[in-house]
């Protein structure tokens, strides 16, 4: 039998919690993402995938997008970020991260990344 990896029913709670109390940069990159805006990629807010909820997912090109705040500074928050983005690794996952302001002050940056990685990770 096969494990279910994404979006496990005991999470649910917690990424409705999420999707209904995001931060502010979450709320403004969701505007962005939204709809198939960005390349036509669809993508989803959050997901998890096993016991890690991503803050946005594109099942279409195996891509998380992390925003990052403060905690994700410390040392702690990098050895845990090490870990986890390793972890989604080994499924194919890659994962782009971004601290919280890039949202504000270089939307357009972190578009043109997404466009980069699907163009060159395209099945098609």
């Amino acid at each position: 039998m096969k494990t279910q990896l994404n979006n496990k029913p005991y999470l649910k709670h917690f990424r409705k919690k999420l999707r209904n109390n995001g931060t502010s940069a979450e709320a403004c990159l969701w505007r962005i993402l939204k709809g198939r805006q960005v390349g036509g990629l669809k993508f989803r807010r959050p997901h998890s995938f096993n016991n890690y909820i991503l803050d946005f997912y594109c099942p279409e090109i195996r891509l998380a997008i992390e925003l990052d705040g403060a905690y994700h500074f410390t040392q702690e928050g990098q050895e845990s970020d090490q870990i986890r983005d390793k972890y989604l690794n080994s499924y194919g996952i890659h994962v782009l991260r971004y601290e919280n302001k890039w949202v504000f002050e270089q939307a357009d940056q972190i578009v043109e990344e997404i466009l980069k990685y699907k163009k060159e990770n395209s099945s098609s």
